[in-house]
């Protein structure tokens, strides 16, 4: 028989994948003999096995029922027992932290009699029905799908909630109960086991909810994971002035700056302070309120710091000046404590460089690289809230999800406060300011996660959705009108602040911001052990010396691709028009190449005397030539206007015919790479003897150049060797060139099958993972991603688009085939990947694991790509396990 339910003392922080994060993580307090109520989890395996089937397993109720009892004898009451009634609270807990995404219920075991005993026990009686009142709203609203405005209005209309009296809240309870059978049906469940029991399978259900399957689509999380159920016993926060509920973290999870950071609210349940519904005090205030407990919750903070060897995230209640922990984890922080924090461990001796490593990602060294407000150009503030995620956000004003989900342009989503309903807005928006909650509300914790900038608890703001008006000393916004949100400050702005290089993009790239940056210094640390640990090379994509030279700042190693036909446009383009129009004329083809030949030279030798040293690898050119002529319609239209005006068309007439002659159905397939140095004598011969006469002169200027020759498209080894007997016979002719690789662009599947031919005439491969994408899957690029991805992302058929993380189990197979044979023909073949997910984290990660060489993308992608190859190396190391 199967164990879906197990007590917390039974559990441990390592069975996560089987207790959920939250439940892993209090049966490690409890072990550590922190004040946890007593408790059980339901297992994972028990909601897999109910989503399969639509019904709980046979015996998980049962266990539950055993469990319970054992809470019951802890805590010395009874579920039901009118006179010493206790009360439960159910909570979901997935394997990895989706905040606010799924269902809780409070106060499970109040009834028309244990209201009565609880008002006794308590002997508060507006504490009491205050809990029932609490319990039929979310009863009702996450087990019954019960709309929440339906009771908000009722208690709205009421009063003030915290000026209701116990008279007041038993007629609120009793106007809950018509709205719960209007609504449902039936009358509210006076049984507290059936409450526990529907609860549970709420909790179940809402691990599919839409805003859950967003969530998890935005996180990369799996869809077959489950979700826990925790089952815990009540400690109340709103029993009076010395009692309350608050979050802490052990460090500033925006700064990563040591000390005691959080949210407290004196007379308060837990759920007050993550909805932001009222403002909390600072965490410091709980010093002057409840001394002693302030004084066990830091020593708890320490405890769990050291024992985690992280920043924390912890979640606290206090009843009758008695402290109780509920709940802790690794905390989610800002990419800037990311590293800060990582590097402080190391220095406190707590975890090795190694380490660190694992617990900083790219995407978070990416949003590090994101500009912010120049100060020296930001007018007054309209008001200030709570720095809550930092960054720069401007944007039109949106006061709700769908509009924002909706919206072309950027966008800030303007809330009240936010709720996991609002998701997918906050997805969309480049920023989100709330007019209410804290750091620890749920505005500030998703935008932290997603790395989004937010403002929260903007008391000054008066938002009315309603009305689409934002107002603030007299000043009123409306829907549409810009604004600028500042999440570093907490500063609100009128219209659109300019924005400015970070301070770590301007060290990276020319070294002008303060070395004693702790951000800065944190993540040049962490670079320089990635780049000490890497296996895998980090080259730059770059077609010009600016760009060479830029990578090099960045500490690329070498440029992976110069594509060569981009330097054939703007006051070329008539260059290149020539060549196309002397289509059969060996004289005028010659003349034309001729003239772009001195050009090709200087532009080689700019690059290769910016990366002297390095390897360059140079692409022939590649696309079809037709893209080096005006549009055909443009044309035709012109044309036809010159003859309807009796005007001779004259150079127009010959580009329209040359279109004509090269238009192609499917481009992307047609005349181009090596099948266009094949059909048009002399161009890949005039590139190759530019590159060869660059070299000779670096050489002679006392300069080591080393570029390579990579040939595009070929699909049969026969085309490669054609091409690569005539380079090196143009090479041998050009005085003191050094000798030349010649390799080839492995972006066809057929190339990719037969590798280990190809090998036989490849010095190195490099692969175009964008091309080999769109002719592995079948699709353009262009035409696919806005017409049919969002659906597939939407139905679990991408995880993620196969041209942002690259597919591993299609084109990837074909990446690793492809470098497997080619090295049984060739073992020192040189094996890299030159598509732009060669700067994507994940497949960074796969091309490290698949063997590759290196991986190249553009300049400004390149520290990313440094980190995560060097985090590939500790991963690996640490079984592929991830500990951020």
């Amino acid at each position: 028989m199967s164990t879906y339910v197990h007590d917390f003392i039974d559990g441990s922080r390592d069975a996560a994948d089987l207790l959920g994060g939250k439940g892993a993580n209090l049966a490690e307090m409890t072990r550590l003999g922190l004040p946890v109520p007593p408790g059980f989890t339901i297992t994972t395996d028990a909601c897999r096995a109910y989503l399969k089937t639509g019904a709980v397993p046979v015996e998980l109720m049962r266990q539950v029922e055993d469990h319970l009892r054992g809470v019951e004898a802890r805590m010395d009451r009874r579920l039901g027992d009118p006179d010493h009634p206790l009360l439960l609270s159910v909570r979901s807990g997935g394997r990895f932290s989706m905040p606010g995404m799924m269902d809780t219920v409070l106060d499970i075991g109040l009834n028309d009699r244990t209201v009565e005993g609880l008002a006794r026990v308590a002997g508060d009686a507006r504490f009491a029905w205050d809990s029932y009142r609490r319990l039929i709203q979310m009863f009702g609203h996450t087990v019954f799908d019960i709309p929440a405005a339906a009771f908000e209005e009722v208690l709205s209309a009421a009063g003030p909630e915290e000026s209701l009296d116990a008279d007041a809240l038993r007629d609120v309870v009793a106007a809950y109960k018509q709205i719960f059978h209007r609504h449902t049906g039936r009358d509210f469940p006076q049984a507290p086991h059936e409450q526990v029991h529907l609860a549970v399978l709420a909790v179940f259900r809402s691990w599919n909810s839409e805003r859950a399957q967003v969530y998890r689509r935005q996180e990369h999380i799996p869809d077959d994971l489950g979700t826990a159920v925790n089952v815990m016993a009540m400690v109340f926060g709103n029993r009076g002035p010395d009692s309350g509920t608050g979050v802490a973290f052990t460090r500033d999870p925006a700064t990563g700056r040591r000390g005691a950071y959080g949210d407290y609210l004196p007379n308060a349940q837990g759920e007050d302070v993550v909805a932001g519904v009222r403002n909390t005090v600072p965490l410091q205030a709980l010093a002057d309120l409840q001394p002693a407990c302030y004084a066990q919750l830091l020593a708890n903070m320490d405890a769990l710091e050291e024992h985690y060897r992280d920043l924390c995230d912890i979640e606290f209640t206090i009843e009758h000046g008695r402290l109780w922990m509920l709940q802790t984890r690794v905390g989610k922080r800002t990419p800037e404590a990311a590293f800060v924090i990582a590097a402080q461990l190391v220095d406190e001796g707590l975890i090795d460089l190694d380490e660190a490593l694992r617990r900083v990602s790219g995407p978070q060294l990416a949003h590090l690289m994101f500009p912010a407000f120049d100060p020296a150009a930001t007018p007054r503030a309209l008001t200030t809230g709570v720095a809550a995620s930092p960054g720069a956000a401007v944007g039109a004003i949106v006061f709700d999800s769908a509009a924002a989900a909706a919206a072309r342009e950027p966008v800030i989503l303007v809330r009240r406060e936010t709720n996991p309903d609002d998701l997918p807005g906050m997805i969309a928006a480049v920023g989100i300011l709330t007019g209410r909650g804290g750091k620890t509300s749920h505005a500030a914790v998703v935008a932290r996660g997603m790395g989004r900038p937010c403002v929260c608890g903007a008391e000054e703001l008066d938002i009315d959705p309603a009305a689409g008006t934002l107002t603030v000393h007299g000043t009123v916004l409306h829907a549409g009108d810009v604004i600028s949100v500042d999440g570093t400050t907490g500063k609100i702005y009128p219209g659109a602040v300019p924005v400015r290089p970070s301070a770590l993009m301007r060290h990276l790239g020319d070294g002008t911001a303060r070395s004693d940056d702790p951000v800065v210094a944190a993540v040049d640390r962490l670079l320089d052990h990635a780049g000490r640990v890497a296996r895998l090379g980090v080259y730059a994509n770059a077609d010009t010396p600016e760009d060479a030279a830029l990578a090099r700042r960045l500490r690329a190693t070498g440029i992976g691709l110069c594509r060569t036909e981009h330097m054939f446009l703007g006051e070329r383009r008539p260059l290149i028009e020539r060549l196309i129009l002397a289509g059969d004329d060996d004289t005028e083809r010659e003349a034309a190449l001729a003239a772009l030949l001195p050009l090709q030279r200087a532009d080689f030798a700019g690059i290769l005397a910016a990366m002297d040293g390095l390897p360059v690898t140079i692409r022939l050119l590649d696309p079809p030539l037709h893209e080096f002529l005006p549009a055909l319609d443009e044309l035709t239209a012109r044309v036809a206007r010159a003859e309807a005006l009796g005007a001779d068309p004259g150079r127009d007439a010959l580009l329209l015919t040359a279109v004509r002659r090269l238009h192609e159905q499917n481009p992307m397939l047609g005349l181009r790479g090596v099948r266009l140095g094949l059909v048009v004598p002399g161009l890949y011969d005039m590139q190759v003897e530019a590159i060869a006469a660059a070299a000779a002169a670096c050489r002679r200027a006392g300069g080591d150049p080393r570029p390579e020759i990579m040939v595009p498209l070929v699909g049969d080894v026969r085309e490669l060797a054609a091409v690569r007997r005539a380079a090196e016979a143009v090479i041998a002719r050009v005085e003191g060139a050094p000798a030349i690789p010649v390799g080839t662009m492995i972006e066809v599947p057929r190339a990719a099958l037969l590798a280990g031919e190809i090998a036989e005439e490849a010095r190195f491969f490099s692969f175009g993972t964008n091309d080999l994408t769109q002719m592995g899957w079948g699709f353009s690029r262009d035409d696919v991603e806005g017409a049919f991805f969002g659906r597939y992302l939407e139905l679990g058929i991408f995880p993620v688009s196969p041209f942002e993380t690259i597919d591993e189990r299609g084109i990837g197979r074909l990446i690793r085939i492809a470098a497997d044979e080619g090295r049984r023909t060739r073992p020192d073949l040189v094996v890299g990947v030159c598509g732009e997910h060669g700067g994507d984290p994940s497949s960074v990660r796969f091309f490290h694991d698949a063997g590759l060489d290196y991986v190249s993308c553009s300049p400004y992608r390149v520290p990313i790509a440094r980190l995560e190859a060097g985090r590939a190396v500790v991963l690996g190391a640490a079984g592929g396990s991830d500990s951020r």
